[in-house]
């Protein structure tokens, strides 16, 4: 293949995008306040949740091994 073939083909199908950043970011719409409120609410809860279940489990696993000797 022509590489001048090629050049001509790639400037044809970049002819109508604009020039620099090929790609188009999309535009984020900003939550409203008080979903993210929410948000933070629910994780802050979930995290509490999973601090005592970690707790739970490292008690165990002291119990445990101190039962059999570890």
């Amino acid at each position: 293949m022509n590489p001048e073939t090629l050049r001509n083909w790639i400037r044809d199908a970049g002819a109508s995008r604009p020039r620099g950043r090929r790609a188009v970011e999309p535009t984020a719409v900003p939550a409203a306040p008080s979903a993210l409120e929410a948000e933070v609410a629910a994780s802050r809860r979930e995290n509490a949740e999973l601090k005592k279940e970690r707790e739970i489990l490292r008690k165990a696993a002291r119990y445990f091994a101190s039962e059999t000797g570890w």
